[in-house]
């Protein structure tokens, strides 16, 4: 399977494979920890609309979002136990049942959107997805979204590394996540998501780092005065479906659900991709500093780790990933 298309047709969304029928009429609970303003709910949204509605009522999708039913790492476990059917996380988050998922999530490991797309569209990342699935017994990756490009945040710019220094910064709770600001002298500090702008508010942390989205999204920018445009992650969201569910349906209502999936994964990515062209605008109309900043001392202070043979993919992988075109 393909994973992507950014600029590309949808792909089909509906492969009828064979006549086999549901066992019941049910509902899946589809669970993410993204505001409802974000371009993932509203994916998350259509994707149970069309679900339905091409299953002719044979399934529903009842979504939750805002970590209604927990924080990530639980929606993860959940997903395993069965207690949710379809989850969006990132892939720093599937790394930690599967190591090399994760490997997009470290700092400067893809060169920009081109070679995003090169990856996921790529044999080397269906090797992985395999991976992931062995690991996780049968979970499936079925689509992938383009989360956007994370910057830094805080009541100052960060233009260096040494800007970094002793800078107390809110990370998600993956390793992927950690690398940056331990490499470049910051005190990373883990926190589930729903608490990062009361955090900041307060001056528990100093810092944050996200894309843009969800910068507008999460509000950080009522609490936060400047925002640097490090580009250290390009991120990536995974739509995986538990096991448990998959074994559950139908072969049709399966590929209906990976064609509803994709689509709407491709919503998603569309969506995103504007947003990030016209955002930074939007901040500086509201007020907000908004820095451009050279990547390259931020590379090269990152660069030795990826090739350290310490993290959980190895460099042969790393340098299959680099070895992908980044322009047409």
């Amino acid at each position: 399977m393909k994973y992507t298309a950014i600029f590309g047709a949808a792909c089909a969304a509906t492969a009828l494979l064979s006549g086999t029928t549901t066992l019941s009429a049910d509902e899946l609970k589809f669970a993410h920890v993204y505001e409802v303003s974000h371009p993932l709910h509203a994916a998350a949204l259509e994707a149970a609309r069309l679900f339905e509605e091409r299953t002719d009522g044979r399934h529903t999708i009842e979504v939750f979002p805002a970590s209604s039913l927990g924080k990530e790492d639980a929606l993860n476990e959940g997903l395993s136990l069965g207690t949710v059917d379809i989850i969006y996380t990132g892939s720093g988050f599937a790394g930690s049942s599967y190591g090399p998922a994760a490997m997009t999530d470290f700092p400067f490991t893809l060169r920009n959107l081109k070679h995003w797309e090169a990856y996921f569209d790529s044999d080397l990342f269906v090797e992985v997805a395999q991976g992931y699935a062995d690991a996780t017994g049968g979970n499936e990756i079925t689509s992938v979204s383009y989360y956007g490009s994370r910057h830094v945040t805080a009541n100052k710019p960060v233009l260096s590394p040494a800007d970094m220094k002793n800078l107390k910064i809110r990370v998600p709770n993956a390793p992927a996540y950690v690398l940056f600001p331990k490499a470049t002298g910051a005190n990373p500090t883990p926190m589930a998501f729903s608490e990062v702008y009361l955090a900041l508010q307060q001056g528990v942390v100093d810092a944050q780092e996200n894309p843009l989205t969800t910068i507008q999204a999460k509000r950080f920018y009522e609490v936060q005065s400047d925002i640097s445009l490090t580009g250290h992650i390009t991120n990536s969201i995974f739509t995986v479906v538990s096991s448990v569910r998959l074994a559950r349906l139908s072969d049709e209502d399966q590929a209906i659900l990976d064609g509803v999936l994709d689509e709407t994964a491709l919503q998603a990515t569309v969506a995103i991709t504007k947003a990030e062209g016209e955002l930074v605008q939007w901040f500086r109309d509201q007020g907000i500093n908004v820095h451009e900043v050279d990547r390259a001392p931020f590379i090269e202070v990152v660069a030795p780790a990826l090739t350290s043979g310490e993290l959980p993919f190895s460099p042969e992988l790393y340098q299959a990933l680099q070895d992908l075109p980044d322009a047409d």
